[in-house]
Parts: C-alpha cells; sequence; structure tokens
C-alpha cells in the first residue's frame, strides 16, 4: 500500500498548508506528467536489477532519475517563492517570516540531498 506524501507529514505541518491555490496549480498537469515519467523510469530501475543488468547502466539510469526529480524539485520551489512567498512578503508580518524560513529550509533539504 503506497501512503501519500500527506498521509507521512505530521498533521500540523498539512494543515498549515491546506489551502485552495499553491504556486504550481498553473503547471500542476506538467508536474504529473514529469512525475509519471519518473515513476515508469522508477519501474525501470526494478526491471533491470531483476535481470541482472550491468551496473553501470543502472547507475546510468539512476542518474537520470535523480536528474529529473531534481528538476521537478526545482521547478516547485521556483513556484512556491514566486506565489506563496511573494504573497506573503507583500502581505508582511509573522506569515512573511514563516514564508521565508519555510523555503529556506526547504533549499538546505534540497542542497543537502
Amino acid at each position: 500500500m503506497a501512503t501519500t506524501p500527506a498521509a507521512t507529514q505530521a498533521p500540523a505541518e498539512t494543515d498549515r498548508h491546506d489551502h485552495a491555490a499553491h504556486g504550481y496549480i498553473t503547471e500542476k498537469d506538467a508536474y504529473l506528467k514529469r512525475l509519471k515519467r519518473i515513476e515508469g523510469q522508477a519501474r525501470g530501475l526494478q526491471r533491470m536489477v531483476e535481470e541482472d543488468k550491468y551496473c553501470i547502466d543502472i547507475l546510468t539510469q539512476v542518474s537520470a532519475m535523480t536528474k529529473a526529480l531534481q528538476a521537478v524539485a526545482m521547478g516547485l520551489l521556483e513556484d512556491h517563492i514566486s506565489h506563496c512567498v511573494v504573497d506573503a512578503a507583500v502581505a508582511g508580518g509573522p506569515e512573511a517570516d514563516a514564508k521565508i524560513k519555510e523555503a529556506t529550509d526547504a533549499i538546505a533539504r534540497l542542497v543537502r540531498s
């Protein structure tokens, strides 16, 4: 049974982000298309291991999949900053500080990965 990303987050975190329009909403179909392609790459990797393919060939595919995930992450981050963070900054106050901290933390996680 697969878990959704929201199911793995603490309740307070999912509640905090539950609002109508996320920054990526205009590109949702494109993100879903890319993620489905990545899902296919993951299945291909599993098949390569099952079929005892050459290590370097598998590593090459892992690298391609990693790059594809990083592209999705960067797109989502850009959308988040240009929509959610900018909107909060215009409004000002503690919401702006919270969104900037949230974006900074997300960048730190991406840099570590």
